[in-house]
């Protein structure tokens, strides 16, 4: 490979076919939690040299899926079950929020791409495609966001919705198993309508109901699939 195709490929989109791979395979777990990347074995992977390797990866920590250690080794980030309940009390409040302010404020142009979103993620439910599912379900919700009109909320539960997918990508499993694979589909269509109709109040319950139902099938699978007790607390509705 010449030395000037290594430098366009540096500067121009090497980076983010390395990026768009390794996320891909964090997201749907085919790179486990903790695992080690290394940046020469990666460049020999990709067939290119460190410098696109090294800014995936930049971009990649940047959304919270791989961490540097102290040794400057890099790990696919741990998912950590210790602090899920904060998590989790964190994401209720944003999906609460977001929703309220989708329900009091969305335009009818907003209606139109949160009703599209629902219908790609239910197209999305049907390929039994984890990866897909994850990332509709995400982009459901961030349409919801922005008929919120609050970009700072919005940015806020972004970040949530992308530490999230690797455990929700565990919570489609557990549905798929317990035969409950489109009751997410269905929780989407009544917060469509809550927010259609402009019901604040029943916006931010299916909001609530929606968060609480991960946190439980999230908890019964870890529970299903570790031998050791597993304390990860419930969720209380705000005052």
């Amino acid at each position: 490979m010449s030395d000037d195709l290594e430098v366009k490929r540096a500067r121009g989109t090497g980076w983010k076919s390395v990026y768009d791979t390794l996320r891909n395979e964090i997201l749907s777990l085919a790179l486990q939690p903790g695992q080690l990347l290394d940046e020469t074995t990666l460049a020999e992977r990709f067939d290119m040299s460190r410098s696109p390797v090294r800014e995936a990866l930049i971009r990649l920590s940047g959304e919270d899926l791989v961490i540097t250690l102290s040794n400057r080794s890099t790990i696919v980030a741990p998912i950590e079950i210790a602090t899920f309940p904060k998590y989790v009390e964190a994401l209720d409040l944003a999906q609460r929020m977001n929703t309220r302010l989708a329900a009091a404020l969305r335009t009818d142009a907003d209606l139109k791409i949160i009703a599209r979103r629902q219908k790609e993620f239910e197209a999305a439910v049907r390929t039994g495609n984890h990866l897909q599912m994850s990332e509709a379900n995400k982009q459901f919700h961030m349409a919801v966001a922005h008929a919120g009109k609050n970009p700072f909320l919005a940015s806020f539960y972004e970040r949530l919705l992308n530490q999230g997918q690797r455990m929700l990508h565990l919570h489609f499993e557990y549905l798929e198993r317990t035969h409950e694979g489109y009751l997410l589909t269905d929780e989407h269509q009544l917060m469509l309508e809550a927010i259609k109709s402009k019901d604040v109040e029943l916006a931010d319950e299916l909001a609530h109901a929606h968060t609480r139902q991960f946190q439980d099938n999230f908890i019964n699978f870890m529970r299903e699939n570790y031998t050791t007790d597993v304390t990860l607390g419930s969720l209380q509705a705000a005052q």
